[in-house]
């Protein structure tokens, strides 16, 4: 059983920057693809980002590529999204993911962490 943690979401204003950070514990998460995956109020969880075990294999969705950058470390069982050039869009609850198989549907992971709010004010 993987427990993944997030921290690092706050207020910003746009054109700012914020790095999320993923902890996980238990089980063997460096085995595991990871994800993050973002929420709003009153929409779907939608695909930010992934990146596979040995992370030699990173995907942004097109709305945050160039924005934001996923990256992981291993020995610290930690994961990260570095996110530059917020925008109000980008507002949202941000989730991380672990799963066998890495892929952009939210169906694949089988740990999430408990969220953490990114507020981006215009």
């Amino acid at each position: 059983q993987v427990q993944l943690v997030e921290s690092g979401g706050g207020l910003v204003q746009a054109g700012g920057s914020l790095r999320l950070s993923c902890a996980a514990s238990g089980g063997t998460s460096g085995a595991y693809a990871w994800a993050w995956f973002r929420q709003a109020p009153g929409k779907e969880r939608e695909f930010v980002a992934r990146i596979n075990w040995s992370g030699g294999y990173v995907d942004h969705a097109d709305s945050v590529k160039g924005r934001f950058t996923i990256s992981r470390d291993n020995a610290k069982n930690a994961m990260y999204l570095e996110m530059n050039s917020l925008k109000p869009e980008d507002t949202a609850v941000y989730f991380c993911a672990a799963g066998r198989v890495s892929t952009r549907s939210a169906a694949s992971y089988n740990y999430w962490g408990q969220g953490t709010q990114v507020t981006v004010s215009s």
